[in-house]
């Protein structure tokens, strides 16, 4: 085998494209493995676990871009290189002709005038801009989706204070998520309209809850995001506070939704004071949440499937899919007695694996009470966060989408692959008995999710099947029928390679934590 590096210089391309020209390179005859990542240290860390970088690499900085491939011969070699090289020649030209043919604003006052009636800017661009840009739309009497992340607190507060001054909200930083009058922006779902009004600090939750809500039969007036920070107390609360008096005065919203992690004391103090003026049933799901907020109008839930089911019912929109939602007990029972009457003596260990950072808190909300500690990369409790996110230690949920794994690569909802390498790992290991995932489907996420990870499944069922062991795969898919990626078809894919689905990431937590606690009855 032969491994080439080659190092551009200062050269740069998003990481969306760069994972999908890896993936290209990478099937060619001859070629083994191969990475195009920018020279990030933590890219540079995974082409060295993999064998790709070599010492000459290792100088390469963040604004550079490594080309590494590992093939059967030299021939193989250029010919994917050559790939590279022809791939970025026609992307410029490419471009260059798309903004020959379109009209391409390079400021955004320059787009304010070329669309007068626009009244919302969606921004991502890299962190060190996105402040200045926000500011900017605000200026130009924008709503904003600030899709980017690395702002600071300080800068966040002063964007959020400017919106709620002008009556604009101002969602984000790191803003994954919304549906504002029926549009879904970044990571979002096909969902019916409805009665139901959310706001969330969270944006994988607010994907479940509102996929939940439309599996139920009820349906969605807006989905305001916030940003996960916005419920610290250096914010306030500003964009769920805003949200909130916006849905209580929208006569198309009858039930309102709050979704976050904890929020902070003095957030908590001002969302009671601002729900004593709400006359609208308000369901709030503050996952982990040692106090929650309290009145007569206000309903706590624990997890998102219950925050789903209690938005549903309060509508007035329940119907039979609401009866045939909830797993039976004794089905659930005699599903983990089979699964674990397969595993041999050494297999006791639950390993999650997760693109929702949202899913992974509420899966370990769900597990600890029924199997004890979890240890994860955002794990609530600091004695359980792992020191390394790459190895996992007894029952372990990893939340893939976390900053240490997207770091110069694609969130694992666009790029499947490291999730599905991840996968493959941790069957190798012989204490492993279940392994937990969540798949989202959506706008922006990848075109075809469970066909990503069914190869690695299935190989992961088949190497422990050679070992003598038997792995348990337990999911949950969150998508509607409407979603490009077709639910059906994705939920089938994963039947079909053994995976155990469950109507709910909630549910699919419950069943591997009874298949676990099975495995130890049986002992």
């Amino acid at each position: 085998m032969i491994t080439r590096n080659v190092v551009k210089k200062n050269y740069y391309s998003d990481s969306v494209t760069l994972m999908l020209l890896s993936s290209r390179i990478a099937k060619m005859d001859g070629v083994k493995e191969a990475a195009v990542m920018m020279a990030t240290e933590h890219n540079k860390e995974l082409m060295m676990r993999s064998g790709l970088l070599l010492p000459e690499a290792k100088t390469a900085t963040p604004n550079d871009m490594i080309i590494a491939v590992t093939a059967e011969d030299e021939k193989s070699v250029e010919a994917a290189l050559q790939t590279v090289e022809e791939y970025f020649a026609e992307e410029g030209k490419s471009q260059a002709s798309f903004e020959d043919e379109m009209v391409i604003t390079r400021t955004q006052d320059t787009a304010v005038r070329t669309l007068p009636g626009a009244n919302l800017a969606l921004i991502s661009v890299p962190g060190r801009y996105a402040a200045n840009e926000a500011s900017k739309a605000l200026d130009n009497n924008l709503h904003v989706l600030l899709f980017s992340d690395n702002v600071t607190l300080e800068e966040e507060k002063e964007l959020k204070e400017k919106g709620a001054a002008k009556g604009l909200l101002m969602m984000g930083p790191d803003c994954g998520t919304a549906i504002i009058n029926g549009v879904g922006l970044g990571f979002a779902n096909s969902v019916r309209r409805g009665p139901i009004g959310l706001v969330a600090a969270a944006g994988t939750g607010l994907q479940e809850v509102t996929c939940l809500i439309d599996k139920l039969g009820g349906g969605i007036s807006q989905g305001i995001g916030t940003g996960g920070r916005d419920v610290k107390a250096a914010i306030g609360g500003t964009m769920m506070l805003m949200g909130l008096k916006a849905l209580a005065a929208d006569p198309a919203t009858r039930v309102i939704v709050l979704i976050s992690k904890p929020p902070e004391d003095a957030v908590l103090v001002s969302l009671s004071e601002a729900l004593k003026s709400v006359a609208k049933p308000v369901v709030t799901c503050f996952l982990g949440a040692r106090v929650d907020v309290a009145g007569e109008n206000v309903y706590p839930v624990r997890t998102l499937q219950e925050a789903a089911l209690k938005a549903v019912e309060l509508s007035g929109l329940a119907g039979d899919n609401v009866a045939n939602f909830i797993i039976p007990d004794n089905l659930l029972q005699q599903t983990a007695a089979v699964e674990a009457g397969r595993f041999s003596g050494q297999q006791k260990y639950l390993r999650g694996l997760y693109s929702g950072g949202t899913l992974c808190s509420e899966a370990i909300y769900v597990l600890e009470p029924l199997i004890g500690n979890i240890y994860s990369n955002v794990a609530p409790a600091a004695q359980y966060l792992l020191s390394d996110p790459e190895t996992s230690k007894e029952h372990t949920l990893i939340d893939m989408g976390e900053d240490y794994f997207t770091d110069g690569r694609p969130h694992p909802m666009i790029d499947p692959s490291y999730r599905a390498e991840r996968l493959r790992r941790e069957a190798l290991d012989p204490e492993t008995a279940v392994i937990l995932l969540d798949v989202l489907i959506g706008y922006g996420s990848h075109a075809d999710p469970a066909g990503a990870l069914v190869p690695a499944i299935v190989e992961a069922k088949e190497e422990a099947a050679a070992a003598g062991r038997y792995l348990s795969v337990v999911a949950s898919v969150c998508g509607t029928p409407g979603d490009p990626q077709d639910l059906a078809q994705q939920e089938e894919k994963l039947r079909e390679a053994g995976v155990i689905l469950m109507p709910s990431n909630a549910q699919a937590a419950l069943l591997a934590a009874t298949i676990i606690k099975s495995c130890s009855n049986t002992r």
